[in-house]
Parts: C-alpha cells; sequence; structure tokens
C-alpha cells in the first residue's frame, strides 16, 4: 500500500542504475536514470500524482552484492528510506562468466545469500525485492541455470524473513514465449525501455497491494 510522502530508495546495479545522477539519483531532467525507477516513478506520478511519492535512485553499474552491502550505510540508510526496493545479484553471476580468470570478481552463492540477510539486518525501512534474471529462453544455458540459482537464494532468503520478493525471470516468461531475448536487450541482462516497463510494472503490482 502507498503512503503519502513516503520515500521509496532503489537499491542495485546497472540495471537499477541505467544513467542516474551522481551523488544521489533524484530530482529533474533525467536525475532518475532511464530504465526501471523512472519508469515507476512517472506511473506513480501520473496514477497517484495526490500521494507525492518520492522517488531515489541509488543504483550503481558494475556493482556485486558485496559492493553494495559495502555502502549500504552510507548510500541506503542514510536517505532515511520508508521503502528500499533491492535487486542485486546480476554482476555476482555475469563476473563468473566474463571473468572467469578473476574468481575474486565474482560472487558465491554462499557469499550472496550472506550478503543479502546482512543488508535486511541492517535495514529497518520496508523492503521489497526482486530477484536477478537472464533473459534467456533455454533454461539449460549455463548463465541462465546459474542466474535462477540465485534468483530461488533471493526467493528463499526473502520469505525467511517475510520480505516480499518479486520473481522478474517469470515476469519476462510471457514476452519470452513471443520474442527473441535480442527483442528486449542485446545482452540478456540490461532491460531496455520494454525489459524497464516489465519490472516497473511488477514492481508496481507489489507496491500498491
Amino acid at each position: 500500500m502507498l503512503i503519502k510522502g513516503e520515500k521509496i530508495v532503489f537499491a542495485g546495479d546497472s540495471v537499477t542504475d541505467d544513467g542516474r545522477t551522481r551523488p544521489v539519483g533524484e530530482g529533474l531532467w533525467g536525475a532518475l536514470g532511464n530504465g526501471f525507477v523512472r519508469m515507476t516513478d512517472t506511473i506513480l506520478n501520473v496514477d497517484y500524482p495526490e500521494l507525492y511519492i518520492r522517488c531515489v535512485n541509488m543504483g550503481i553499474s558494475g556493482n556485486t552484492s558485496r559492493d553494495l552491502l559495502a555502502r549500504w550505510e552510507s548510500d541506503i540508510t542514510a536517505l532515511n528510506p520508508d521503502v528500499v526496493v533491492l535487486c542485486i545479484g546480476f554482476n555476482d553471476v555475469w563476473r563468473q562468466f566474463d571473468c572467469p580468470a578473476q574468481p575474486d570478481f565474482s560472487v558465491s552463492p554462499e557469499e550472496y545469500r550472506s550478503n543479502l540477510n546482512a543488508m535486511a539486518e541492517k535495514t529497518t525501512a520496508k523492503m521489497i525485492w526482486m530477484t536477478p534474471y537472464y533473459l534467456e529462453s533455454n533454461g539449460n544455458d549455463p548463465m541462465r541455470k546459474r542466474m535462477d540459482e540465485y534468483g530461488e537464494i533471493c526467493k528463499e532468503e526473502a520469505a525467511n524473513r517475510g520480505i516480499p520478493c518479486i520473481d522478474l525471470q517469470a515476469a519476462f516468461a510471457e514476452i519470452l514465449k513471443h520474442r527473441y531475448p535480442a527483442y528486449i536487450t542485446w545482452d540478456r541482462v540490461h532491460p531496455g525501455w520494454t525489459g524497464s516497463l516489465i519490472i516497473a510494472r511488477a514492481l508496481l503490482k507489489e507496491l500498491t497491494k
């Protein structure tokens, strides 16, 4: 349920960042970036103009869950959010595939689980988690299988804590029945406008319950 004047802080990596301004992604003229955060804010302003919901984008491109945890208190807690939307894990997996000779760049499933819980422990605001995804229809693709594993961890730990969790892989399932993944995004991760709208719609469904 939306509450008048509440502040929603978005925490994540490039999927969240999507060109937001620094140091704090808030304000006019594209300050929220060009992705799902901006779309969410736009729809909230159009559909609920009387609520004056405040959206703040604190995603940083390239972040793993380890990086996000390290900056949690300065970038998330310090903003005094009412709601934190957390979407992280893409780079935890991706570095295992694009930097295989540098295992310290990636984050293991065990550390990912630990990092999620550590961020939850540091947060008194309401949280909504969103799973990482990989826009590949072939479930046996190695990176898709690995991303699914991290998505399951995200859902499991959210359930353990009673935190709402949006399965973004499932949110993309319908369009992937009809469109090749490259139609949405060439790299199968960064969502573009089509994917960002799918994410924003899934998030708004949760925010307006």
